[in-house]
Order: structure tokens, then sequence, then C-alpha cells
């Protein structure tokens, strides 16, 4: 017969003030696991949610991010009226020649960080649907003038709408804020792109955003394009790009593996100590239970049982812990362009129950040695025991 669970409801009561050390400490690695990953879910999330399907981006060959590719403005030129592109009521081409260029500005908390300042042409938000204006003007080319994000924004100085900032030997002043829907330009301040490349001396554009009139068409842009010999450029749709950025996240994931393995280390040991402390202090009371009838793998799963309860109970109040960052914007430095990039935190029912399946094996290393040990005292033993 098997130990009825209430006896150890009743031990980890009574040894109530190692039972709380225990259920803290596997509490507080459960939380920080849970952020940590987390961050991870929120950056991706954020790169997922970037871009649209019917788009295609261009790139120079050999290039992974804009930052790092260039393409003259012959070759955005011959690129923007390749036939294919789609055209807008004004019959111009849905086509955006983009640079990206780095602006270190002060947060509002403190310290200094580098923004993303995206240069784009004048069709460059008809080809964002997910970004909108909610406040201000779109900026006119020529007058320094630029929009933020809502993130931006809130975050720097002299981002409001109406204030100014000065970045590239130049005052910019904001005239609109954009509310860009948690996606990656959420961390972006536009201009025009000309304009952003006379300011910041660059004689190259990084991109060419580009609609095609339907995906056939699609198709066969995309091979002109890459298989000119004047360009050596590669085009791949801006959803796929954004999907790719998503590297930028594997410092959190790292950070996170790491950390669980450290921290759920500890962890169990700090179990192995409590079930160790409780197997001790009631060495009679489990020779009693063998004289009782009970056998060894019976008193073997109790105390198990102990561990894991020890366990789930730290998952629950670490998850509980972790809820409220939820949703929380935060921002961190790109690995594709060290610029800051905003996101949130995301904690979503899957993380959460990964967070009580590392509690729990916690909670069953923690109770396999002490366990085995109550389980093969010698019943005379026990019972002699003081």
């Amino acid at each position: 017969m098997a130990v009825p669970l209430k006896y150890n409801l009743r031990n980890l009561r009574v040894r109530w003030r190692s039972t709380t050390a225990t259920v803290l400490g596997m509490a507080l690695v459960v939380a920080v696991f849970v952020l940590v990953m987390s961050l991870d879910r929120g950056m991706r999330a954020t790169y997922i949610n970037t871009g649209d399907p019917r788009n295609l981006i261009v790139l120079r060959k050999g290039s992974t991010a804009e930052s790092s590719s260039q393409i003259s403005r012959q070759q955005a030129r011959l690129i923007r009226y390749a036939p294919g592109i789609a055209r807008t009521e004004r019959d111009e081409p849905l086509a955006s020649a983009e640079v990206i260029v780095l602006a270190l500005l002060q947060r509002r908390e403190g310290g200094q960080a580098n923004v993303q300042v995206r240069g784009l042409g004048s069709v460059g938000l008809e080809l964002r649907p997910q970004v909108r204006l909610v406040e201000g003007r779109m900026f006119v080319p020529g007058r320094r003038e630029c929009i933020v994000s809502r993130r931006i924004a809130e975050r720097f100085e002299g981002c409001r709408v109406g204030e100014t900032f000065r970045a590239g030997a130049t005052t910019w002043r904001v005239v609109g804020m954009f509310d860009a829907q948690r996606t990656a330009h959420e961390s972006e301040i536009w201009m025009d792109a000309d304009e952003c490349r006379s300011v910041f001396q660059r004689d190259f554009f990084g991109s060419v955003l580009v609609r095609p009139v339907d995906c056939e068409s699609g198709q066969g842009l995309a091979q002109r394009l890459e298989s000119d010999p004047r360009l050596s450029v590669r085009v791949i749709p801006e959803t796929l790009y954004y999907e790719e950025q998503t590297r930028s996240a594997g410092l959190f994931q790292f950070l996170a593996s790491f950390l669980a393995v450290i921290m759920s280390i500890g962890a169990a040991f700090a179990a192995m100590n409590t079930m160790y402390a409780a197997v001790g202090a009631r060495t009679r009371e489990l020779g009693t239970l063998r004289v009782l009838g009970f056998r060894q793998h019976e008193i073997y799963l109790a105390i198990m049982a102990e561990s894991v309860l020890l366990g789930l109970l730290g998952g629950v109040l670490g998850c509980v812990l972790a809820l409220p960052m939820n949703g929380l914007a935060t921002g961190t430095m790109s690995q594709s362009n060290f610029a800051e990039l905003a996101f949130e935190f995301r904690i979503t029912g899957e993380l959460l129950a990964k967070g009580m399946a590392f509690a729990l094996v916690m909670g069953v290393l923690g109770g396999l040695l002490p366990a085995r040990m109550a389980a093969r005292k010698p019943i005379l033993d026990a019972l002699r025991s003081v």
C-alpha cells in the first residue's frame, strides 16, 4: 500500500521554515528562467511580425543586413524602374531606396544608446501598411524633419512631436509619431533617404524595398534583378529577411540556457539539503513505517513525492512572480547593427508550462539521493536512532 499523501503534506507543514526557504529558492530560479526566455520570445516576435509578404527587399549580394549592404544610386534607379513593379495611383513605382544609419541619442532615464535611423523614399510608408501615423504629419524632404516611433518617443530625449535632437552634425525636428504595431520599426526614426545620405555622408543606399504586381511577377522580377550583371544583388521576401534577423536573439537563448543550468544545479542542491534534513529528522518515524508494513519502494516514493511537491510549489510561485512582466516594454542592443531594439516581454502559456517542467525536474533531482537513503535504512538502525 502507498504512503498517504497527507503524511507528506503534514511533514512539509511541520518543517515550514526549511520548506519556505526551498520553495522561494526554486521560485526565483523559475522566475529568472521564464523572464530570460520571454526576452528571447519578445525579440523573435518583433522580427517575425515585421514585413509585408507582398514586398521584396533587394540587398547587395553577400550582405545579410541592410546596414552592411551598399547599393549605388545608379543601381537603385535601375531597380526602381524595373518591369514587374506595382505602381501607385500617381503612377509612381512602389519602390523605396533606403539607407540605414545610427544616431547616438540620450535616454530619458539616463545614459546613451544607438538608435537606428532609416532614410526612405516617398512611397516607403505605403509599402508598410502595418505602420500608421498617430500624431503630427509626415516629414517634408529638405527641411531636416523626421518622424519617430512611439517607443522611441517614450525612451529618448528630444524625440516627441515638436522637439528636436542633434544627429549627424544637424538638428532634426520631430514632426510626427507613428505606431509600428510591435514590429522592428518600433525601434526606428524615419526621414527622407536623400537627406539622410547627405547629412550622414553616405554615397549609397542600403536596400531597395519593392512590391511586385503579383506573385508571378515577383518571381520573374527577382530572377531578372539577380541575373543582371550591372546589379550584383540578392532579392528575398521582406518577411523572410526579418525572420533571418532573429539570430540576434541567439544571445538570449544562450544566456537562458546557461542560467538555467547553473541556477538549477544550485536549486537542486537546496532541495536535496532540505530532504536530507527531513529524512534525518524522522529516521525513527520512517523505521516505524517499515514495521507497519510499508515497503522500501513505498518509502522511496513518499520522500520523492515531498521533493516533487516542493518543486511544483516553487514552480507555481515562480510563474506568478514572472507574470507581471508580461507585455512590459524594454530594449537591448541588436547584434546585427548595434542599435537599440525595442520589444516586449512575451510570457506565453507554453513558456509557463516549460517553467513548471523545469521546476519539476529540480524537485526530482533534489529528492533522488535522500529518498534512496531513507528507503535503504535498516529497520533496526532506524528504530534505535535518537
